[in-house]
């Protein structure tokens, strides 16, 4: 079956049709034609000087969205990148013939319009039209005015008719662009550098995760799509670039839910001579900064909950076995046999399957029934040695690893961790995993930190479930411009 929807406009379209054949038929060919832009919406709005009608002149482009015909005047609005602007179209202006073209325009045709700006009596700064060209024919209606895309799935599907006519939808995405460049701005202002690491690994590790596999027929070889973007860039701490930065897609082929896309966007971090400490002071700095930069904002509403997130505040540190402590109200949580945890958490309403290790029944009590009431900021330290085996070993505590995750909203925003870098430990660590979910060893990885690798903190910070947190948006859907969707009719 085929992903474009039924035309239930068909006469619409056949009439489109015509008057593009008619235009064609007339020596105009609008798809031929261009437009020379100098101002985007927003700009030809700052550009005017109150009390100084028609002394600014602009040429704007867009989409019409709006017209509003007057007899011998219209008004009409184009939608461009940055917003909506009003253009004043008058017969006497434009000319008999270029306003009886005007005329014959439709909603979702794209237009050059170049003028003059001056105030409504209304107050509206608009755009006195002295030339309109049509650059582009709209064969097929935008969605019905006053209702837009309503259908999540047509909104996913067509996104680009939902940025058009979905205010919402257009500002939450634009403000993703934002915050993602707001982040990129922050760390080059420390000295990191961005890389590039590759997509297609001979090995999938860096992660405990389910592979999508292909296959390079000029190799002769499959390859994994990545599912962490980790061991590249540790070992670009090796060849002694000691700040380094990646913003990139990972694929991991496991499940879809709310917070959870096959295909996702994640910036990892790592900072030769720091450690998970020094990881949280940075990434406080940076979601302050894109809070006051980019959100406007230090204190945001959380959607779910409707509770206020404080990013100005004090951020929660406190560790992960007093967590497990207080929620099962049991001191001696970490001395009970592996039966009994299962028996109590099961007892707290948990589904525990018989297959997993002990240290995983503990940390579903942690990821069902903790996390999701962490809502302001919070660092969770020094999780079981089980969950990674990349970290270091804590000193005090050699049951547990040198890390933290940082989470906001009821969900992980962002773990980091005192990197370890003794090759041999590290062998070992990858060795000793154990549970439902293993990394491959990547024996390069091993041989490149045999050369020496720098102590460092590194972190990973999951770009859509931040844009989620900060957008107040119900889905990972909404702050992905095409997510993953089954074929239409499957």
């Amino acid at each position: 079956m085929s992903d474009i929807p039924n035309d239930i406009s068909h006469d619409q379209h056949a009439v489109r049709r015509q008057k593009l054949a008619e235009l064609r038929a007339g020596g105009v060919d609008p798809f031929r034609a261009n437009f020379s832009q100098t101002h985007f919406s927003a700009e030809a709005l700052k550009a005017y000087v109150d009390g100084q009608d028609n002394g600014v002149r602009v040429a704007v482009a867009g989409r019409l969205v709006i017209i509003r015909d007057m007899g011998k005047s219209q008004f009409a609005k184009i939608l461009d990148q940055q917003g909506v602007i009003q253009l004043y179209v008058k017969k006497d202006v434009l000319g008999d013939e270029a306003y009886a073209a005007f005329k014959k325009l439709d909603i979702g045709d794209i237009v050059g319009a170049e003028g003059t700006l001056f105030k409504t009596k209304a107050g509206e700064i608009t755009v006195r039209a002295e030339r309109i060209v049509l650059v582009a024919k709209s064969l097929r209606p935008l969605p019905e005015k006053w209702h837009g895309l309503t259908d999540p799935e047509q909104i996913y599907r067509q996104r680009y008719l939902d940025l058009i006519v979905n205010p919402e939808s257009r500002q939450r995405l634009l403000l993703r662009s934002k915050i993602v460049a707001r982040l990129r701005r922050f760390l080059e202002e420390r000295q990191f550098i961005e890389v590039e690491t590759p997509v297609l690994q001979n090995i999938a590790g860096g992660a405990a995760a389910r592979p999508f596999v292909t296959h390079h027929d000029a190799l002769g070889v499959d390859f994994f799509l990545r599912i962490s973007l980790e061991l590249y860039l540790k070992r670009l701490l090796v060849a002694g670039w000691d700040r380094v930065f990646e913003i990139g897609r990972n694929f991991r082929n496991e499940g879809i839910s709310r917070r959870h896309n096959p295909e996702f966007t994640m910036l990892e971090v790592y900072q030769a001579y720091s450690d998970h400490r020094g990881m949280m002071a940075l990434v406080k700095e940076m979601l302050q900064a894109i809070c006051r930069d980019v959100i406007g904002a230090m204190k945001i509403k959380h959607a779910a909950s409707g509770q206020e997130i404080d990013f100005g505040g004090e951020w929660r540190e406190v560790a992960y076995k007093d967590l497990i402590r207080a929620e099962t109200g049991d001191a001696d949580w970490f001395s009970r046999s592996p039966a009994e945890h299962a028996a109590a958490a099961e007892k707290l309403g948990l589904k525990i399957e018989p297959q997993w290790k002990d240290f995983e029944v503990t940390n579903e009590i942690f990821s069902k029934r903790i996390e999701p009431n962490l809502i302001q900021p919070t660092f969770v330290l020094n999780l079981p040695k089980e969950l990674c085996p990349l970290a270091k070993i804590n000193q005090a505590d050699p049951t547990t690893l040198d890390v933290f995750e940082l989470c906001i909203g009821g969900m992980e925003i962002a773990p980091a961790y005192s990197e370890q870098n003794d090759p041999d430990a590290q062998r070992e660590m990858f060795g000793q995993q154990a549970g439902e979910e293993q990394q491959s060893i990547d024996q390069d990885f091993l041989f490149a930190l045999e050369h020496g690798m720098p102590p460092a903190g590194g972190m990973g910070v999951g770009i859509d479930r931040l844009c989620i947190l900060l957008t107040g948006a119900e889905s990972i859907r909404d702050v992905i411009l095409f997510p993953q969707l089954r074929p239409a009719g499957a």
